[in-house]
């Protein structure tokens, strides 16, 4: 990794200022020949035409939803900045769910503000940083700067693409720390934005942003569920990947799941939208096993829990439980085959007009009579789901909503999410679990490390549901014919 020139003033405070040397740089300072010779000699290289992104309808109409809930009130909503992994080297970044679906922006640093033009409407902006300075040299001096990091779209680009006026970002906070009047803004992203509102703004009244930018997210658009449904195909293909590879998963880790998964994930879409959980053996007892680092062992089962998110952001969230030797023993079969009964149940409560707890209700009331029945638990069954008893092996709640978070609309109001009624539109998981600890006393041994849950992305349609990873198979017969097939 080149490690030469870069400033140590972050480049959105300096677009006039000499850049600063990296301590420890191997070349001593930039000669006044190189600096003229740098800025000169380089071609136009502005893009013209550009059509907008697809995206562009959808998100003018949210901000005009938006606007109408928040009148005569100055609304900001920040993409967020880099953070520091190591010394001078940064996470990737991904931009704040709220700005992302506001603009389809998704580029570091940039916050829109939606002005009041009176006691109803407002004039968006979009506040970016420019295309780095040639004249100053930034563009090859600067750690952000076009020669290190790639070339940004400049402002007359981006407002062709995004469908909304661009502004230069770097005097943005001066203008906010001067203005005046009623100001919301969407808190934990940036830190200089909400430095400048520090006076203007009250926690509840940006919660009250917050909580309306989620719930709108509750009921995605054409173009949402497009890209679901696309999130969901690149991860079923995921798993066929992880499936062909198996073999060499035992002769290494978990690990080699993760990469495989992984590299679909990066080849079709932006990244992974969750860490991945690759769990073996008595791993899959672990909810949320993301270490991926134990052994693959046949005989074993694999919990395998993992979702591409596709380049706008949109992710899929989908597990399957696979038989590592491609056939699941008698005992493996018999849990497994109850918690697929389970989600069968889960899975018809899927419905407009139903309340979002009946699936988890109706999922639960399955696991707990297979539990009564298997005697592991005292009936009736009504007593137990009252009681709550079968949660010591089922844990977690049967599914969430689904979106640009794998958790989405997670910060709206109760009685609008879980204590709410489903809808068109609405996308969710459905997810029970059964997972019996390896150290478990109050179970028999044969049931001990066995841990199994089978997960698909549920819309919710006009009539009823559609299973958006019904690509997957899910009976234990279907998924032993399955692996068969994939592995030759």
């Amino acid at each position: 990794m080149a490690d030469e020139l870069t400033p140590e003033t972050p480049e959105e405070e300096q677009p006039k200022k000499t850049h600063k040397q990296r301590k420890n740089g191997l070349y001593p300072g930039v000669s006044d020949e190189l600096a003229e010779n740098m800025r000169t000699g380089w071609a136009d290289t502005e893009l013209h035409g550009l059509e907008p992104i697809a995206q562009a309808a959808h998100t003018a109409a949210r901000r005009a939803a938006l606007s109408e809930r928040f009148p005569g009130e100055r609304l900001v909503v920040p993409a967020g900045r880099l953070k520091t992994r190591s010394n001078d080297t940064e996470y990737p970044f991904r931009a704040s769910t709220e700005y992302a679906y506001l603009t389809g922006d998704q580029t570091e640093n940039g916050v829109l503000v939606l002005e009041p033009t009176g006691e109803t409407g407002h004039t968006a902006t979009i506040y970016l940083l420019p295309r780095s300075d040639r004249e100053n040299g930034e563009f090859w001096l600067s750690g952000q700067g076009e020669l290190w990091v790639g070339r940004r779209h400049s402002l007359a680009e981006a407002e062709q693409l995004l469908g909304i006026p661009a502004q230069d970002v770097r005097k943005l906070a001066e203008a906010l720390t001067e203005a005046e009047g009623p100001v919301r803004a969407v808190r934990g992203h940036d830190a200089v934005i909400e430095s400048a509102l520090t006076d203007k703004v009250t926690k509840e009244r940006d919660e009250e942003l917050r909580v309306y930018l989620s719930e709108a997210r509750a009921v995605k658009d054409e173009f949402e569920i497009g890209e679901l449904q696309k999130a969901v195909d690149s991860t079923v293909r995921g798993f066929e990947d992880v499936v062909k590879v198996l073999d060499k998963a035992e002769a290494t880790s978990e690990r080699y799941i993760e990469g495989t998964f992984f590299l679909r994930a990066r080849v079709e879409g932006n990244d992974v939208g969750y860490g991945s959980i690759c769990a073996a053996g008595s791993h899959a007892c672990t909810l949320h096993w993301v270490r991926n680092d134990g052994d693959v062992r046949s005989g074993d089962l694999l919990l395998l829990d993992a979702g591409v998110e596709t380049h706008s952001l949109y992710t899929a969230d989908v597990t399957r439980t696979l038989p590592i030797n491609g056939t699941y023993t008698d005992i493996q079969r018999k849990i497994y085959d109850a918690v697929y009964e389970s989600q069968e149940a889960g899975i018809a409560a899927v419905k407009p007009g139903a309340k979002f707890r009946d699936f988890h209700d109706a999922s639960q009331h399955v696991l707990a009579e297979k539990l009564v029945e298997w005697g592991l638990l005292e009936g009736p069954v009504e007593r137990v789901l009252e009681l709550g008893l079968q949660r010591r092996w089922t844990l977690h709640g049967t599914g969430h909503m689904l979106g640009m978070d794998v958790h989405d609309c997670a910060a709206a109001r109760t009685e609008a999410y879980v204590d709410g009624t489903l809808e068109p539109g609405m996308c969710l998981t459905v997810e029970p679990g059964l997972y019996f600890q390896a150290d478990d006393l109050t179970v028999p041994e044969e049931y001990r490390g066995i841990g199994v849950r089978i997960e698909d992305d549920i819309l919710v349609t006009e009539d009823g549901n559609r299973n958006m990873s019904a690509g997957l198979p899910r009976t234990s017969t279907d998924v032993e014919a399955w692996m068969a097939r994939l592995k030759g």
